[in-house]
């Protein structure tokens, strides 16, 4: 990751009538239907759990559009004191995973692999490293995560670095630098530890030399042999992806969504004559392609390419962005995803932003991630964004952060969201950095030197990001507001999404952030949500299958209480889920989570004889802040209902 630090002087410190309504009050009619893979509801298993990209967009095995939401596991893996691995013990990675489900409704991990500890020696692949890595990815599949590894490096390797250096890396192995003959780091005059990426000549040096494949001359046991770095990273990379479907199990294997081959590409250096662009045309992308052969022979043919842009394309500093996005790649269809990062540099800063993030903050950053994966044929990730927790510009983070989500959810402010709701567009998936269990309890030695014990924060060029601590007795709890990180989202679509928001009134200390005002047009839609948390999802049906849409259900938006106002009907309190078959009982209903028991997701059925291709649906969301009367939320359907008829959205 690269949030470009903090400042060096700063501590880390009507209804569908009465038909439903009596459909919701009587007792349901038969047992839940039974997957064919023993999964306890029929559409679950990994028929749902496998995702693969089609027509530009994730799509699970039942053709229902899906959205990743989760967080990077974990910053960890930078760190050697538990051996370039994000957890200690496959026990952790259980508990964590049990946390992040239980805490913030996440479905998706980003998780972090260290090339120099999967190959200590060229050519020789640390079997025990993978074994540890594979039984954790295994643990966080198991709790109802989808995963994409990811080689992370930052700095190119910590090996470059000194023991008395203010900064370190991660990613490449020892023996890859002492071989390359780099000079000693110095950044010079640096604040932010991601100037190290333009100004430390060592860093530099061996960016260019693995984007040209320098053959390196190493010293081992047998003898001198000669190298092609990049070479040999991708023989370790396919190897570990060799090793990772051989040893997690089919039903385990199914959640493994693709990989990241390299965290943060930069060029490092220039050749005469090239600029961004070109680097990303001629040098980039030809190592994805390599990397997409490398896959395929591994067993990973139907998982894409997570592939990442360079690093600058998206800066909002306009002294650090460079012109990219793999803007020379064509059309890529369903073997890449347009993966990129997003840290608001100007706010890290605290000179270029003053004050807090407002409403739409991101909103054209986040519609030109949408508007690049759209040209590129496939979908986009965020897999990388989020804010310092401590430090001179920590005060931001609340509004930063919500305002990225509300830029993941939607194109537009929320100001703006009720009268142009049919340009909202695509919601986008995310990972935030990071879920750290072990933050502010670290023990690194910074760059080996035994005197320099980091322990606070991520421990990691005093980074601070975790959204994640263990309290004193050990439980896992939320340094950041719940309202922001356990959102309402739409982890599943049946048909095409054109529109959603949500509004988490989450806090900056005592000050509610209400950005999204119901239209006064509205009173019962607006009565009906007081100054509760809600959600409207807008979608239109491909009559493709009969696969509910599903919401993940944040802590407080309880069975009992929950109000959905939909074209499918509408009701206080949401009955479980049953079917007969593959029809469900009730339009309306909830489930929990697979691979949890707390977590609670809204499963939103439309009846075969009204689906058909084109038809459009909506559901309003509400946490039960208010308690609507049978005509309220009548009165509140007729406005969404005119709403939807009035907003353009396109019927195919």
């Amino acid at each position: 990751m690269t949030t470009w630090g903090v400042w060096r002087p700063a501590r880390r410190g009507a209804l569908l009538g009465t038909v439903f309504l009596l459909l919701a009050s009587v007792a349901v009619s038969g047992p839940p239907a039974e997957a064919a893979d023993r999964a306890p509801l029929w559409f679950d298993g990994t028929t749902a759990t496998g995702v693969t990209v089609d027509g530009g967009r994730f799509t699970d095995g039942h053709g229902r559009e899906v959205v990743l939401r989760g967080f990077n596991v974990s910053g960890e893996t930078k760190l050697e004191e538990n051996g370039g691995l994000p957890f200690a013990s496959t026990a952790d990675a259980r508990a964590s995973a049990t946390a992040l489900r239980s805490l913030t409704g996440g479905n998706a991990v980003r998780f972090l692999l260290s090339w120099a500890h999967a190959e200590p020696e060229p050519g020789k692949l640390d079997t025990t490293y993978l074994r540890a890595a594979t039984e954790q990815i295994g643990a966080l599949l198991d709790a109802g995560l989808r995963v994409f590894p990811d080689f992370h490096q930052d700095l190119y390797s910590r090996h470059l670095f000194d023991e008395d250096s203010w900064y370190t890396g991660d990613g490449a192995p020892r023996w890859a630098v002492e071989a390359g003959g780099y000079p000693d780091e110095s950044c010079g005059i640096c604040v932010l530890w991601g100037q190290n990426i333009t100004q430390n000549q060592a860093v530099k040096n061996a960016s260019r030399d693995f984007w040209h494949n320098r053959v390196l001359t190493v010293p081992t046991d047998a003898g001198t042999v000669s190298v092609p770095v990049q070479d040999a990273f991708l023989d370790t990379a396919q190897k570990t992806m060799t090793y990772l479907a051989r040893n997690l199990g089919p039903d385990q294997f199914a959640g493994v969504v693709g990989f990241d081959p390299y965290n943060e590409p930069y060029a490092g250096e220039y050749t005469s004559g090239q600029n961004s662009r070109t680097w990303e045309r001629d040098t980039l992308w030809p190592f994805y392609e390599k990397f997409r052969a490398r896959m395929d022979a591994a067993g990973w043919r139907d998982k894409p390419v997570f592939a990442e842009p360079n690093m600058f394309w998206n800066a909002n500093l306009d002294l650090a962005k460079q012109e990219g996005g793999l803007l020379d790649a064509g059309s890529v269809g369903g073997r890449y995803v347009f993966n990129t990062h997003f840290y608001d540099q100007k706010a890290i800063s605290g000179i270029f932003m003053w004050g807090k993030a407002k409403d739409g903050q991101y909103s054209t950053d986040f519609g030109t991630v949408r508007d690049r994966a759209s040209a590129l044929g496939t979908d986009g990730i965020v897999s990388e964004f989020g804010h310092p927790m401590n430090g001179t510009t920590a005060d931001k983070a609340p509004t930063v952060v919500k305002a990225m989500y509300q830029a993941l959810d939607s194109r537009l402010p929320g100001a703006t969201w009720w009268t142009g709701a049919a340009r909202s567009g695509p919601v986008l998936s995310a990972t935030q950095w990071q879920w750290d269990i072990y933050s502010g309890r670290h023990h690194e030695a910074m760059n080996g030197n035994p005197d320099k014990i980091l322990e606070e924060a991520d421990a990691w060029n005093d980074e601070d990001l975790s959204a994640v601590e263990l309290d004193a007795s050990g439980a896992a709890v939320l340094r950041q507001d719940a309202r922001l990180l356990d959102r309402l989202y739409p982890g599943a679509v049946a048909g095409r999404t054109l529109a959603f928001t949500y509004e988490d009134r989450s806090r900056d200390a005592g000050t509610t952030l209400s950005w999204n005002q119901i239209p006064t047009g509205m009173p019962n839609t607006a009565r009906l949500v007081g100054s509760g948390r809600y959600g409207v999802l807008v979608w239109r049906s491909e009559g493709a299958t009969r696969a509910p849409t599903q919401l993940h259900l944040p802590s407080g938006f309880t069975p009992g209480s929950t109000t959905v106002v939909s074209d499918l009907g509408t009701t206080t309190g949401l009955p479980q889920y049953t079917a007969q078959g593959q029809n469900a009982d009730h339009p309306i209903a909830s489930a929990t989570e697979p691979g949890t028991t707390e977590a609670r997701r809204l499963l939103l059925s439309a009846p075969a004889a009204s689906d058909g291709a084109g038809t459009l649906h909506y559901a309003l969301v509400a946490d039960g802040a208010a308690t609507p009367t049978p005509e309220m939320r009548a009165a509140a359907q007729r406005e969404l209902t005119t709403w939807l008829a009035s907003a353009g959205f396109p019927a195919s």
